[in-house]
């Protein structure tokens, strides 16, 4: 189960910041030239791939909880969800949503179930295997 929801976990934030790439590429206005939130998914992405430690995918879910939340409370994200601003829109924030939303729940489902593993199976530390 870790394994399998790690990888839903890298995934979305993936599939989030590819998201957050078509709605640049739809010409929403983001703060600098480049998406913050398309980096920080990323660099979330493989810091959960690459790290050790047993909480790292809590590290991607915190992420897509952020990236839902911010969408929830952004005075334009519901309109670009409904389309109000283009098709390419649209479909730009119903990709960042459903991946940031598999994050959250993956790297929620990964987290718990390291949490549950007895030490000596979970991934990290001094002798431990992958």
């Amino acid at each position: 189960m870790t394994v399998t929801a790690r990888t839903f976990t890298i995934a979305g934030l993936v599939v989030g910041a590819a998201g957050i790439g078509v709605l640049w590429a739809a010409g929403v206005e983001f703060p600098i030239a480049v998406p913050p939130g398309m980096i920080i998914l990323l660099a979330g992405a493989l810091f959960v791939a690459l790290a050790p430690w047993r909480w790292s995918p809590a590290v991607g879910a915190l992420l897509g909880l952020f990236v839902a939340v911010g969408f929830v409370i952004s005075p334009t994200g519901v309109d670009n969800l409904l389309g109000r601003h283009g098709a390419d829109v649209a479909t730009g924030q119903a990709i960042q949503l459903v991946g940031v939303l598999t994050a959250l729940v993956a790297g929620a489902l990964a987290t718990n179930a390291a949490r549950r593993m007895p030490q000596r199976h979970r991934s990290g530390g001094l002798g431990a295997t992958r």
